[in-house]
């Protein structure tokens, strides 16, 4: 009788332990869906911002402020707007760009010295951007983008010289962006970045690097709400590599998304194919890895590029 009282307290006794470490495992599992959205989010923003500004550039490198050639497709603009020593350029996006990757539809307006190039080193402009809605072809994820930005050429020149008379071209970003999202969610972020240029017309390589700092953080590159109304902060640890090969996806580069209220954060390694497995050679990416820590938890996913 002793022993079936003991091998039935034995039963019980691991019925609940596994019952326990059952419950606990559920319990402290914890949700990275912020983490993983924010990845998702920020990488099209920044995308669909740079082609944007992409094209800005191909506006002020046009030539003569009245006689623009070269320009983006299905773009209009009006540069007749004159006050003082400040010329305002309006500029309307109705349809895709030259490559067909974006759709965008809304209007900037650019503030210039009229008497600088924007050829000439540190020679700054004035974004705004005014409702521009802009949907990316492969995925059809669409943001609509607010704000006000400068546009600082840093070094001077003009990208259509790379590979020629010129090594390299570097532009400063600086500013604040309103996003809203296809769930009708907004988030309002601040931007500092540094994109040099380097390579030729058709085959650029642009390197991605935060100068931004804000509460005891340094390189940022973005800072401000998720869409969960939580403060992140997102620096630079490796700078991030697009190439125009590859329709300016990032090819390698290391970005780190801190969440301080939830003690959460996320590292992005850029460069990775459909297998999960690094790219190499002149091959494009396809997905990125996201190593992610809560709490006392950490674990790894693979996301597919936004």
């Amino acid at each position: 009788m002793k022993t079936k009282k003991t091998i039935r307290i034995i039963i019980l006794f691991l019925a609940v332990m596994v019952f326990n470490l059952t419950g606990c495992k559920k319990e402290e599992d914890p949700d990275t869906s912020s983490l993983q959205q924010l990845s998702k989010d920020q990488g099209l923003v920044e995308t669909s911002s740079n082609d944007i500004l992409n094209e800005i550039n191909d506006v002020l490198s046009s030539g003569s402020d009245k006689n623009f050639k070269g320009l983006p497709c299905n773009v209009t603009i009006d540069s007749s707007s004159v006050v003082n020593d400040t010329i305002n350029y309006s500029i309307t996006f109705n349809g895709a760009n030259c490559s067909n990757t974006y759709t965008r539809y809304g209007n900037a307006t650019v503030k210039k010295n009229i008497n600088t190039s924007w050829g000439t080193t540190e020679t700054k402009v004035i974004v705004n951007y005014i409702n521009i809605d802009i949907t990316k072809t492969a995925t059809e994820k669409t943001v609509i983008l607010n704000g006000m930005r400068t546009f600082e050429n840093l070094t001077g020149d003009y990208l259509f010289n790379l590979g020629t008379s010129v090594n390299s071209v570097s532009h400063k970003i600086t500013g604040q962006l309103e996003v809203e999202f296809e769930d009708n969610t907004t988030v309002s972020w601040s931007v500092n970045r540094k994109r040099t240029f380097t390579g030729a017309p058709g085959e650029l390589v642009v390197t991605n690097a935060g100068l931004g700092s804000a509460d005891s953080y340094s390189n940022l590159v973005w800072w401000g709400t998720n869409r969960q109304s939580e403060l992140f902060y997102t620096e630079t640890t490796q700078e991030v590599v697009h190439k125009q090969i590859c329709d300016w996806k990032p090819t390698s580069g290391i970005i780190l998304h801190r969440v301080p209220s939830a003690n959460k954060s996320a590292t992005i390694t850029f460069g990775y194919d459909n297998d999960n497995q690094p790219i190499s050679g002149n091959n494009c990416p396809v997905k990125l890895k996201l190593d992610w820590e809560k709490d006392d938890f950490s674990g790894t996913v693979f996301l597919l590029l936004p």
